[in-house]
């Protein structure tokens, strides 16, 4: 079997959609099946292309065994509409004209979305390659990007929700990340196949997890109650109620807070933190996939929050599976699903309402005040991500929907 991933973002780019996908590729090729990247120049969370890939139009590369093609793509620091389109649709064209590179038939291709318009060049490429079309969805567009005020164009929202429909109309298999994506799709397109593809983890880089602890070297003591977020600096995060809620428990001076990350939304953060004169806040540069897990285990918490919108709901962030993995409780501001596995029936964490930082720093100082609660909390969740949400296990069962 050979499967073409279509992808705007990949390694050595660190995120959800790169981690995951790039878990499944190995996966699926440790399965025997014959997997090849097309992707764009590496450039994200920091908008800016990474040193050695600079001013190439193309590039093939060998990631892990697994052969991987680069196309350019334009990038900008500036997040205005323009520029963002600019930067989707460049790679859209970008990626065809590489795809031709590409030697042989495939027999499936695998495109991911967002952004939904890669999605012209993934459907384009699996009639070239003679493979069958597989719409990867990550996050629901254009209903994600209207409502986080991301395009408000009701010209531009009625062309891309055609190019929905018409994806997923022409898919042989729809993949949501979430249960309540798949729900959505199901819903309105109920005769097409539709398989649920969620985040995980890979079970070998959390097999021991606990190491020497990074804290001295992050400027921390043993004495300090750390509590983390590490990821992407977005608007979607609301990463702002971290940032009130320690101004709400400065007074306790043990209590530290490290938001480990790049994006968007780093340098008003910054601002907002250097304005607020706040001395309990620390912000670390992103790292790689194996230092971010040590730096987990040498956290008390973790926090993971989203912006309180229904349209998240439905969303699982990424960073629950690791810290879980890493047996680190929880501090979840999402509601609906991940809060009904991971809290309601899991019970590996405690849950604060979205964008509330009176409830986040009273889920702060509960943990603090109980240290056997927050390994039991630790202990479930690790148990319940490794029995349930394995790639090897994700992967297998992806590779029965092809089969059928």
């Amino acid at each position: 079997m050979r499967i073409l991933f279509i992808t705007q973002y990949f390694p050595p780019e660190t995120g959800a959609p790169q981690n995951r996908l790039f878990g499944l590729a190995k996966q699926l090729a440790g399965n025997g099946v014959n997997i090849v990247v097309l992707t764009a120049m590496p450039n994200y969370p920091a908008m800016k292309i990474h040193k050695g890939y600079e001013g190439k139009f193309f590039v093939k590369e060998n990631i892990d065994s697994i052969q991987v093609f680069r196309s350019w793509i334009y990038v900008s620091a500036k997040r205005n509409v323009l520029r963002r389109l600019l930067n989707y649709f460049s790679f859209v064209i970008t990626s065809l004209m590489a795809s031709s590179k590409i030697k042989g038939r495939f027999d499936f291709v695998f495109c991911e979305s967002p952004p939904l318009f890669l999605g012209i060049s993934g459907w384009l490429i699996s009639r070239f390659k003679g493979a069958k079309f597989i719409f990867n969805v990550s996050d629901l567009w254009p209903e994600s990007a209207e409502k986080l005020g991301i395009i408000t164009n009701k010209f531009f929202l009625g062309i891309a929700s055609q190019l929905e429909t018409f994806l997923y109309r022409k898919s042989f298999l729809i993949t949501g990340q979430t249960q309540g994506i798949v729900r959505s799709i199901s819903t309105r397109f109920p005769l097409k196949k539709i398989h649920w593809l969620p985040n995980g983890i890979d079970e070998e880089q959390f097999q021991n997890v606990h190491s020497p602890s990074v804290r001295g070297e992050l400027g921390f003591s043993q004495d300090d109650f750390l509590v983390a977020y590490a990821g992407i600096i977005g608007h979607a995060q609301g990463l702002e109620v971290i940032l009130n809620a320690a101004a709400r428990l400065s007074g306790y001076l043990n209590i530290k807070f490290l938001i480990v990350g790049e994006g968007p939304e780093k340098e008003n953060l910054e601002r907002q933190k250097n304005n607020s004169g706040l001395k309990n806040v620390f912000f670390h540069p992103a790292v790689s996939k194996n230092k971010i897990i040590h730096i987990i285990d040498s956290c008390d918490a973790m926090v993971i929050p989203l912006k309180k919108l229904d349209l998240f709901r439905g969303a699982i962030p990424s960073k629950i599976f690791e810290s879980l993995a890493v047996e680190k409780p929880i501090l979840l501001g999402v509601d609906g699903e991940a809060k009904e596995l991971f809290i309601d029936d899991v019970q590996a964490g405690i849950y604060f309402e979205p964008e509330n930082p009176d409830r986040l720093s009273e889920g702060i100082l509960t943990l603090m005040g109980s240290p056997e609660r927050c390994r039991e909390f630790g202990a479930n969740g690790r148990k319940y991500v490794m029995n349930n949400f394995s790639r090897k296990k994700i992967a297998g069962d992806f590779l029965r929907q092809l089969q059928f």
